[in-house]
């Protein structure tokens, strides 16, 4: 599979994913304070935002600073964010991956 195919089944994965655990908790994209995605990609980072309408803020991101740190990217971010003081108490946050294999999954936290 190539670049191109990759991006698009992320692009189209991540924003399902992120809907399911919405859907699960009955929560709406305006209910998250944050969404934090595997950092891949700054492009589908910012695709996944548009598709769910939300502002680009709100999906976390610091692969400019660090580049792909793959298994380790959602807890550098949460970290990151959490220090940043992005995260308060009560606050629904979306955990968000898609890896090797093509698998992916979501995780709908209360903080």
């Amino acid at each position: 599979m190539n670049g191109r195919e990759v991006f698009r089944h992320a692009v189209t994965r991540f924003p399902e994913s992120i809907a399911e655990a919405l859907e699960a908790n009955s929560l709406k994209a305006e209910d998250v304070k944050l969404i934090i995605p595997h950092q891949a990609n700054l492009r589908i980072t910012m695709e996944v935002a548009r598709r769910l309408n939300v502002p680009l803020e709100t999906v976390y991101s610091n692969i400019d600073r660090y580049g792909n740190t793959t298994a380790a990217s959602i807890p550098i971010c949460l970290a990151e964010a959490v220090n940043e003081n992005l995260i308060q108490p009560g606050d629904h946050i979306v955990l968000v991956a898609f890896g090797s294999g093509f698998t992916w999954a979501s995780a709908m936290i209360k903080w």
